[in-house]
């Protein structure tokens, strides 16, 4: 009976180890993606402002490899007036250069848990107008029931991209932008992107 006892208590700890290497491997292979988040951009002008929006933010956070990278097509940019749209794209220069991106990694590898909402910051590159330059961009991450939601806010100069802030007059578009992200990344396997 002892025996017996101490064969099923090993089957059952073999039994239990493979699950868990399985489950890792499982998890391994976990990435967190979404093609529809939403990116803003407020601009000043004097006794003026104006957002463009876009909900074809994508995005994609690989814990395991501590990556990250979130692009956006400009032409999907929209202010709500088709000549500025338009202005705007020009100055964007988003016919030769259309897309906008962000790739890093996180400072505190991790993902929340349970419910957690947690600070991070992501260091990186980002490239608007095919120039790319070194910046840090701090941000929260949300543990929700269909994924991790990512928040940021933060500034980017248009000089810094060779971007000439656009203007009539004696009235200029500010060079510093304030870029707003909102992004539901949901899990799902590697060889499913």
């Amino acid at each position: 009976m002892v025996t017996k006892t101490i064969t099923v208590f090993i089957f059952l700890l073999f039994f239990q180890l493979q699950i868990e290497v399985f489950s890792q491997d499982v998890n391994s292979n976990t990435v967190y993606y979404s093609d529809s988040g939403t990116a803003e951009f407020t601009s000043d002008v004097p006794l003026h402002s104006f957002t463009g929006r876009s909900d074809h933010l994508t995005g994609m956070i690989n814990p395991q490899e501590n990556l990250i990278d979130f692009y956006l097509d400009l032409n999907t940019l929209k202010t709500g007036i088709g000549k500025r749209d338009r202005d705007m794209y020009s100055t964007l220069n988003a016919d030769e250069h259309p897309f906008a991106e962000f790739t890093g990694s996180m400072d505190s590898p991790g993902l929340p848990t349970a419910g957690e909402e947690t600070t991070v910051t992501a260091t990186g590159e980002f490239t608007i107008n095919d120039i790319t330059k070194a910046m840090s961009v701090d941000g929260t991450l949300t543990d929700t029931a269909e994924g991790i939601r990512l928040k940021a806010t933060f500034p980017i100069l248009l000089s810094d991209f060779n971007i000439e802030p656009p203007g009539i007059l004696f009235y200029r578009v500010n060079d510093e932008q304030t870029v707003e992200i909102d992004i539901l990344l949901k899990p799902m396997q590697r060889d499913e992107l």
